[in-house]
């Protein structure tokens, strides 16, 4: 089984709504994993302004241009799924990206691909990581 044929098996293994639950959790560990390692004053309140769906919605537009075809097809069909319960602060395009940008954590995360998730973290949050242009 060649690769594109497993990708494809894992993203199509669990629903949209499935995988950005998934990728909430993931990053919301990357987040506060970074948050400790640069000795943040204020982990627990900095770490919101990053997994907001505004903030990962900005997070998102960062790294588009870097994402693969694979992956890029696996934010639309998230982006694009049914989305019932917009939250007050966020506009719907904001929460949909944000779906999308969960999504794709959370298929790198299951496909074990760490080191393409923190290249990926390091082009969305580059003032987390100390990058920020």
């Amino acid at each position: 089984m060649d690769m594109n044929t497993r990708d494809n098996q894992c993203a199509n293994a669990y629903s949209s709504s499935q995988l950005a639950y998934l990728g909430d959790a993931v990053l919301e560990v990357m987040v506060r994993r970074q948050l400790v390692l640069s000795h943040a004053p204020h982990p627990s309140e900095t770490a919101l302004s990053y997994v907001t769906a505004a903030a990962q919605s900005d997070a998102l537009e960062r790294i588009l241009p870097h994402l693969t075809e694979e992956e890029e097809a696996i934010y639309r069909r998230a982006r694009n799924s049914v989305h019932a319960n917009v939250p007050k602060r966020t506009t719907v395009a904001q929460y949909r990206r944000a779906t999308g940008f969960e999504a794709l954590f959370a298929y790198l995360h299951l496909m074990g691909d760490t080191d393409r998730m923190e290249c990926l973290f390091r082009l969305a949050y580059p003032d987390i990581m100390g990058t920020e242009p």
